[in-house]
């Protein structure tokens, strides 16, 4: 269901409504959620997974904003929602009639941007700490080897044939010096 608030168009969903699914066209349009809760999910391996759950004030949908792709995630009312819908080719005449709507945005994107920020610093810290394990095992391999008698250490470079090889290849030497039938020797 449509409506306004001020000039801002709106749209209504019940609980449980899809409001975009994942590769749905984004037609320039992204949401500002006016009343209850979102859930965004994202296929991944083949299951759905919820990524966040977005409640008053924050954006919805915003890549479409600044960018023409389908739309990444799928969005499920999880209660009675109110959103302002926020098209694209709006965007700078809606922000610049509406201080509250570009203090919104510009909050919202922010702590996204600060969200970012942190991932990323996890990530770096993570991958830092895995390096660092990786480089102790080398180390300990390197002194493990270090302290083995040359001999042990070759054997497991070479390890012995497998029973069944060695038992053909007897086979075939014990073949070979036996004369073959209907020959003299």
């Amino acid at each position: 269901m449509s409506r306004q608030i001020g000039d801002i168009p709106t749209r209504t969903f019940n609980p449980g409504d899809v409001i975009f699914k994942e590769g749905d066209d984004a037609k320039g349009e992204a949401f500002m959620l006016h009343i209850g809760k979102v859930e965004i999910k994202k296929l991944i391996a083949g299951e759905q997974r919820l990524l966040n759950t977005i409640g008053k004030g924050e954006l919805l949908g915003e890549l479409a904003l600044f960018r023409n792709a389908p739309r990444s995630a799928t969005a499920i009312a999880t209660e009675a929602v109110t959103l302002m819908v926020i098209p694209a080719n709006r965007l700078d005449h809606m922000v610049r009639s509406n201080p509250a709507l570009a203090a919104a945005l510009i909050k919202d994107l922010a702590n996204r941007m600060l969200r970012a920020e942190d991932v990323a610093r996890d990530a770096e810290k993570r991958a830092q700490e895995a390096e660092a394990r990786a480089a102790a095992a080398e180390q300990r391999l390197r002194e493990s080897a270090a302290e083995q008698p040359p001999a042990a250490t070759r054997s497991r470079a070479f390890p012995p044939r497998e029973p069944q090889t060695r038992r053909r290849a007897r086979r075939v030497q014990h073949a070979r010096r036996r004369p073959k039938a209907g020959r003299e020797a």
